[in-house]
């Protein structure tokens, strides 16, 4: 996990646009935006995808959802955004760290792709 580039950017190793900061996550702009606002949140623990979640880890994924609760709202999504959680390669992901995509600013449509 030391090549993880969402490590890097808790590190301060590698710089980003960072949106929000506490003690157990980081949110940042996407480097390659799917849509008008697309930010990452991730925890600071790394945890590789959400296939290894645990039972200790439930209490740090429902505080990732009220961040990206509470910037949708700082971010003026009051028409609606969508959530984003790819779980392993195949599903897209492509950084071995847990994060949700927060998508808005424009329609979303069904299906994704």
């Amino acid at each position: 996990m030391t090549d993880n580039i969402f490590l890097k950017i808790v590190e301060r190793k590698i710089k980003a646009d960072v949106v929000y900061e506490d003690e157990r996550s980081l949110a940042f702009r996407d480097i390659n935006p799917q849509a008008p606002v697309h930010v990452l949140i991730i925890p600071k623990k790394v945890i590789p995808t959400h296939a290894d979640l645990t039972e200790a880890d439930k209490e740090l994924l429902g505080h990732l959802h009220l961040v990206a609760a509470k910037l949708a709202v700082q971010l003026g999504l009051t028409d609606g955004y969508r959530l984003v959680l790819n779980c392993k390669e195949s599903a897209g992901q492509t950084v071995p760290h847990l994060h949700l995509h927060l998508l808005g600013g424009r329609a979303m449509h069904w299906p994704p792709g």
